[in-house]
């Protein structure tokens, strides 16, 4: 019997790093995985590996800051499952690592669409869904910058403080009911958006997205009763080289 065994999960940005782990991760522990990225080429390579664990994928090319195409996701995950188990909101943009005062106002426009405004027609399009499960698990990558404020980091760290104070009035509402809903900090990781922001590091200094998806799985299991919560990934973090049978 696999943890998620029987689940139906739902993963943004799922075409490459963290989100590209989670979603071929919850393949392999026995999920089906609607997969929700904007390159169909990244898909590909997701469905290829999930094949090899023996797992399922659905694979959906959307951009996520066209949110009229966010409003249409529910409808066929109605009409096909009937209910979504999980959702992980993992899909966001770094912007740019300048002074607020200089910020470009359409780049900060951006990274509002897709950090903040994305997340909240996710949960105002799959709500119903989760709530239909009897076990719905809702998790939103966050990350540690709304922990400890740091200059330039800008649109990106406004943006997910927003997010987080979402998640918080989301779990709030959802309290009496079979969801849970958290947020999930994956920490630093070797990312292209880790990379991008932190230039000078090495990269093989840092955790491979793969060894960050313990967490993940342990929120998306029927049997987790973590709600409201700030879960920093790296406590779970399964060491280099150990591989999910």
């Amino acid at each position: 019997m696999k943890r998620l065994d029987g689940r139906l999960a739902l993963v943004t940005g799922a075409s490459r790093g963290l989100g590209f782990a989670i979603a071929k991760r919850f393949a392999a522990e026995g999920a089906h995985v609607i997969a929700i990225a904007r390159t169909q080429g990244g898909l590909e390579e997701l469905d290829d590996e999930i094949r090899k664990v023996g797992g399922t994928a659905t694979l959906l090319v959307l951009d996520l800051a066209k949110h009229d195409q966010i409003d249409g996701l529910a409808a066929p995950i109605l009409e096909r499952w009937g209910r979504l188990d999980i959702l992980v909101a993992n899909a966001a943009m770094l912007g740019r690592l300048t002074p607020l005062a200089q910020f470009p106002p359409a780049l900060w426009q951006q990274a509002f669409d897709l950090n903040v405004h994305a997340n909240w027609r996710l949960i105002r399009a799959l709500d119903p869904l989760l709530r239909a499960s009897p076990a719905g698990q809702a998790m939103f990558v966050t990350s540690g910058v709304t922990r400890h404020p740091a200059p330039y980091w800008g649109a990106y760290a406004v943006t997910k403080a927003a997010l987080e104070a979402m998640v918080t009035t989301y779990a709030g509402e959802t309290e009496q009911t079979n969801l849970r809903v958290n947020a999930i900090n994956p920490g630093a990781t070797r990312t292209a958006m880790r990379a991008l922001a932190m230039p000078g590091e090495d990269p093989l200094t840092l955790p491979h997205p793969d060894e960050l998806t313990d967490a993940f799985v342990m929120l998306a299991e029927a049997s987790s009763t973590r709600h409201g919560e700030w879960i920093n990934a790296p406590d779970w973090r399964r060491p280099a080289g150990v591989t999910v049978q």
